[in-house]
């Protein structure tokens, strides 16, 4: 592999992908608890932190500084992260002699102002969280929004961190040679797609190991149309059509996606051929033909209400909660919830001691599952910090600092949470959350585990990935979109109005009809060239 990014391979206008996935307990994200570990700066290759020019010692430290971390979501509307963040930066202050403040992006047009807000480079904000596959990481690296972060610089102001992150992650960092990122790369999380279920039901259904393939999706669908008349299988708001196609090709092919050239993903290799780019939605026409068709069948049963394109008021999530649909659509990380009784709002484990959530996740039947790129959360320092070596001080901290990890991620012990006897977090009954939305260096070796959640179930489904998982392949290609983008708009329209009516069965004529007509108008668009284009690219990166 070439060890390479050429600058002629970056889009100022990348899409914007699958955002972090934040936690419904406050805090950071989801919560996973995985014990992964990593290994030392020994064995990971990275260099030894302690041979550097400058030791921590010899920092000079004596000016007492404000760090600003930038971060999408919204302000807290109570007084609990200021009151954690009393007690973190009299930690920071004693140790590097630093306080940390938090500027929140809105969620509102957020990859808007996020952008604005670095691009004017005027020191508002010193780390910055950041990826690769929805916040613009390489677009902001290529406009100097990022500061270079030399190997010498990290090992000194941030070594544990430097000595944490395997040689070949730093790569995964680099634009044109140089690291701009630090990677989450030491926190298990999925975001794979697929469908939450009554495991319970599907069992009655004599489904006894649970659904495993869409052809069990169908027989779960149509029992609890039969069996439980009082409730919807799936109360979809028929927003998912691209996941559904994608989740079908991945689960009936070795397909591998490339995250970040357009919204249905519809460009990439095979897990036999990465590097050879093809588009599944043009060459694997008898498989979307069976879709189109099952998703007519799905229609027929009743899966969905009959308006499910225009179905808004949907609350599909809170409804499967109570016990009012039989399936959820959305990531494995919703599922670890879903599966939880002590979860909020799971009622269905109340009202029912049988009651069991499982997970039919998308590439079941042919082990096609991609783990999620390391830099889907990763931080930054801006080029315009007027601190960027103590904004790196502070950041080793906070990912590697025992205490000033747990404040900064669950908040302060005895007010927002406790610890139990068996050394799980329990959250403390109507206390207010903190919010940092920490989702750019959390660290599996000092999570503490949710009491809540059900990691029985967790654990098993996480070591299934583990043992058939690819690394996600194309972290270091940065396609260039500019003499392609208009092909891509449309090729995205045309994606978007078909599918919609593949996905749900709300198309007319036969299913052979229709795919032959979202292909032709495919080809109309460009397709084929957008193809060739992304293959001249990969092959200069990769070949």
């Amino acid at each position: 592999m070439k060890k390479k990014l050429l600058a002629s391979l970056l889009s100022l206008t990348m899409v914007a992908g699958l955002a972090a996935c934040g936690s419904s307990d406050g805090g950071t994200g989801t919560d996973t608890g995985a014990e992964s570990g990593t290994q030392a700066a020994e064995d990971a290759g990275s260099g030894d932190a302690g041979s550097t020019t400058e030791t921590a010692s010899e920092i000079d430290t004596s000016e007492h500084v404000k760090i600003k971390y930038m971060t999408t979501g919204g302000k807290p509307d109570n007084t609990a992260t200021d009151d954690m963040l009393a007690q973190l930066n009299a930690i920071l202050t004693e140790k590097v002699n630093a306080e940390l403040e938090i500027y929140y992006i809105d969620w509102t047009d957020y990859l808007s102002v996020y952008n604005l807000t670095l691009a004017q480079m005027d020191g508002t904000v010193d780390l910055v969280g950041t990826a690769t596959d929805w916040l613009d990481a390489w677009p902001n690296a290529k406009n100097g929004a990022f500061l270079e972060l030399s190997e010498e610089m990290l090992q000194t102001y941030a070594p544990q961190t430097w000595a944490s992150v395997p040689a070949e992650n730093w790569e995964y960092c680099k634009y044109d040679g140089e690291i701009y990122l630090m990677p989450e790369d030491n926190y298990a999380q999925w975001t794979n797609h697929g469908f939450s279920y009554r495991l319970d039901w599907a069992k009655e259904a004599g489904l006894t190991d649970g659904v495993k393939s869409w052809e069990d999706m169908t027989t779960y669908f149509k029992y609890v149309k039969e069996a439980y008349p009082d409730v919807q299988p799936w109360d979809s708001d028929g927003t998912q059509y691209a996941t559904m196609v994608g989740g079908w090709i991945s689960s009936h092919s070795n397909y591998v996606s490339i995250d970040g050239i357009n919204s249905g993903a519809m460009w990439g290799g095979t897990k036999d051929d990465l590097y050879t780019i093809y588009s599944p939605y043009i060459t694997d026409t008898d498989s979307l033909v069976e879709f189109a068709e099952l998703m007519k069948e799905w229609d027929e049963i009743g899966v969905w209400k009959t308006d499910v394109l225009n179905n808004t008021s949907s609350d599909n999530r809170e409804d499967f909660r109570v016990g009012k649909t039989a399936a959820e659509q959305h990531h494995t990380q919703t599922w670890t919830d879903l599966c939880s009784p002590g979860h909020t709002n799971n009622t269905i484990f109340a009202d029912d001691d049988d009651a069991e959530v499982g997970f039919f996740y998308f590439g079941e039947e042919t082990g096609n599952v991609t783990a999620l790129s390391i830099t889907h959360g990763a931080m930054a320092v801006s080029a315009a910090s007027e601190n960027p070596e103590r904004a790196l001080m502070v950041y080793d901290l906070l990912r590697n600092d025992e205490e000033c990890y747990r404040l900064f991620n669950y908040g302060i012990e005895g007010v927002q949470y406790n610890v139990n006897d068996e050394g799980l977090r329990e959250t403390i009954a109507d206390a207010d959350s903190i919010v940092t939305n920490y989702w750019w260096g959390r660290n599996d070796d000092l999570e503490i585990r949710d009491a809540t959640m059900n990691w029985d179930a967790i654990d098993a489904l996480y070591a299934e990935y583990d043992g058939i998982k690819i690394e996600y392949p194309y972290g270091q290609f940065i396609p260039n979109v500019d003499s392609i983008s208009t092909q891509i708009d449309q090729i995205n329209e045309i994606h978007t109005n078909y599918m919609k009516q593949i996905a749900f069965g709300k198309y007319s004529g036969t299913a052979e009809e229709i795919v032959a007509e979202y292909q032709q108008a495919l080809k109309d668009a460009g397709i084929d060239d957008v193809t060739a284009e992304l293959q001249a690219q990969i092959d200069a990166l990769y070949k």
